[in-house]
C-alpha cells in the first residue's frame, strides 16, 4: 500500500482539509512526523486505536502519544532514518489513553520534499486486538497439550487420547521420528488419574544394554564394579506413574524377557538382588520403526509385542498433514518470541509457500528447528525466504560455464558435486558448507546418483 502524504511541507495537497478527508479514509492509524518528532497529522483510525484525539496529538511528541514498548529501544521511525530504509510489518504494544494494552504492526518511511531532502516521517499501524483474539481461539480449538494440529488425523487422535489416558492399558505409539511421540505419552499421563505421579521417560537406544538394564530395574551396592550404593531404577521411580520406553525396538533379546515379566507379575528385581519389587506403573512405549515386521523377522519377541500393543496409536508424517503446518508456525513462533525475547510478528507468505512444499524428513522437529533458525538471522517484523535453510530457497536463474540455462535439479546437482569435491569428498564439512544436514546431503546424493569422491563423512578415503 503507497500512501502519497506530506509532513512540514505539503506541495501536493495544498488543503489542510483535503489532506485530512484522504487520511481519515484509511482504516488504518496515520500519522506524520516533523523532523523534531512532534506529530503533525492524525488520522481517525489513529484516534480510535490510541483513544486519543487529533487536536491533542498534533503537536505533541509521538513518544507521549503512543506509550510503545518499541519508543525508547527499537522506534521505527527512528530506525528508518538511521538505515535510510523503510519498516514493514514491524510488531510493538502501546498503552492506549484508556490504559490498554493494544498489539499492532507498523510500517515506516521517511517523507521528503521534491528535491529528496528529508521533511519527517510517516507511520501506519494496524490494531491486532482482534487478529490476536483469533490466534488464542484457534490454538484453543486446535491444540491439545502441547500437540498442534488440525488435520483429520490429528483430530481423530485428540478425540481418542481422553479415553486412553483414562483407562491403565499399555499403549504403543508407532510413527517417524520427529513426530512427537514423547508428546502425546505426556499428554496421556497428564490426563490420566496418574497425572500427579511422576512421568519418567527412558530413550531405551541411548544406553548400551547393561547400563540400560540397571537404569530400568535399579541395583543392590556390589553387583557390579563402582556400584557403592543402592539404585532405584525408573520402573521403581514411576511407582504409581507412567513410565515411557522410547525406541523399544532397540532393546536386546535378554531385556525383552526381563521386560515382558515385569507386564506379566508387575514386579522388578534389581540387579544383585533376589527380592522382586512391587510396581504400580504405566507403561507406554514408542517406537520409529514397525514392530509388526521385527516380530516377523525373528527379531522382536511377539509375546512382548502383544502386551505393550493393548492400545495402538500411530502418529502422521508431517507431510502427511500439510495443513497442520501453518498452525505449527504459528505455535513455534509464539514459543520462541517468549524464550528468546523477541516479536516476530510472523511468517511472510512466500516463506510460508515454501515450507508448505517441503517435505520434512526430520518431521515436526525439523520445522521446529527451521524456525528456530529463523529467528536467529530475523531482527525484527516477518520472517522471510532469505531467513529460511538453502534447501528450503529457490535457487537463481544462473547459467553453469557456457552450458545455458540448468533446472533446478541439475543446478542442485551441480552445486553438491562441486562442494563435494571442493572438501575432497568429506561430506561432514560439505554439508555445512552447504548449510544442510547430513541426512539431507546423504538423501540429495542418493537422488542424484552423485558419486562421491575422495573421503567419506567421517574423513576417511572410501575403499
Amino acid at each position: 500500500m503507497i500512501y502519497y502524504i506530506y509532513g512540514m511541507q505539503t506541495e501536493l495537497l495544498t488543503d489542510k482539509n483535503a489532506r485530512d478527508v484522504i487520511l481519515d479514509s484509511i482504516n488504518e492509524g496515520v500519522f506524520t512526523v516533523g523532523l523534531d518528532w512532534r506529530i503533525t497529522s492524525f488520522n481517525r483510525a489513529a484516534e480510535h486505536i490510541t483513544g486519543v484525539s487529533r487536536n491533542d496529538a498534533i503537536g505533541r511528541a509521538c513518544s507521549d502519544v503512543f506509550h510503545a514498548d518499541i519508543c525508547e529501544k527499537d522506534c521505527a521511525l527512528r530506525r528508518t532514518f538511521v538505515t535510510g530504509e523503510p519498516t514493514v510489518n514491524a510488531t510493538a504494544h502501546i498503552i492506549s489513553n484508556q490504559g490498554h494494552r493494544v498489539p499492532i504492526r507498523i510500517s515506516a518511511a521517511i517523507l521528503k520534499d521534491s528535491d529528496g531532502n528529508a521533511i519527517g516521517g510517516v507511520e501506519t499501524f494496524q490494531d491486532l486486538s482482534q487478529v490476536e483474539q483469533l490466534q488464542k481461539e484457534l490454538k484453543n480449538r486446535h491444540t491439545f497439550e502441547d500437540i498442534v494440529g488440525r488435520s483429520p488425523t490429528m483430530i481423530k487422535l485428540f478425540e481418542i487420547l481422553p479415553q486412553i489416558a483414562e483407562s491403565s492399558s499399555t499403549v504403543l505409539i508407532e510413527g517417524p521420528s520427529g513426530t512427537g511421540k514423547e508428546l502425546f505419552a505426556r499428554a496421556i499421563h497428564n490426563l490420566s488419574p496418574r497425572k500427579k505421579k511422576r512421568f519418567v521417560p527412558v530413550n531405551s537406544a541411548a544406553l548400551p544394554d547393561t547400563l540400560l538394564e540397571s537404569e530400568l530395574f535399579g541395583h543392590k551396592a556390589g553387583a557390579f564394579t563402582d556400584a557403592k550404593r543402592d539404585k532405584a531404577g525408573r520402573f521403581v521411580l514411576a511407582h504409581g506413574g507412567t513410565i515411557f520406553l522410547d525406541e523399544i525396538a532397540d532393546i536386546s533379546p535378554a531385556l525383552q524377557v526381563r521386560l515382558l515379566r515385569v507386564l506379566q507379575e508387575r514386579v522388578v528385581e534389581p540387579l544383585g538382588s533376589i527380592e522382586p519389587i512391587k510396581v504400580d506403573v504405566r507403561i507406554v512405549a514408542a517406537t520409529n520403526k514397525n514392530l509388526a515386521q521385527l516380530v516377523q523377522a525373528g527379531k522382536f519377541r511377539e509375546d512382548l509385542y502383544y502386551r505393550i500393543r493393548v492400545v495402538h496409536l500411530t502418529l502422521p508424517a508431517l507431510n502427511q498433514r500439510r495443513e497442520d503446518i501453518p498452525l505449527l508456525v504459528d505455535h513455534m513462533v509464539a514459543k520462541f518470541n517468549r524464550l528468546q525475547n523477541k516479536d516476530i510478528a510472523g511468517i511472510s507468505r512466500d516463506a510460508m509457500a515454501h515450507l508448505m512444499e517441503y517435505d520434512y524428513p526430520g518431521n515436526v522437529r525439523e520445522l521446529e528447528n527451521i524456525i528456530e533458525q529463523a529467528f536467529v538471522l530475523c531482527r525484527g517484523g516477518m520472517i522471510e525466504l532469505h531467513h529460511l535453510p538453502p534447501e528450503l530457497r529457490p535457487v537463481a536463474n544462473v547459467t553453469s560455464k557456457g552450458f545455458g540455462p540448468m533446472s533446478m535439479d541439475a543446478m542442485e546437482k551441480h552445486l553438491i558435486i562441486e562442494t563435494l569435491q571442493r572438501h575432497g569428498g568429506n561430506r561432514t564439512e560439505a554439508a555445512q558448507d552447504l548449510g544442510i544436514d547430513m541426512s539431507t546431503l546423504y538423501r540429495k546424493i542418493k537422488r542424484f546418483k552423485i558419486d562421491v569422491p575422495g573421503r567419506d563423512g567421517r574423513g576417511k578415503r572410501r575403499q
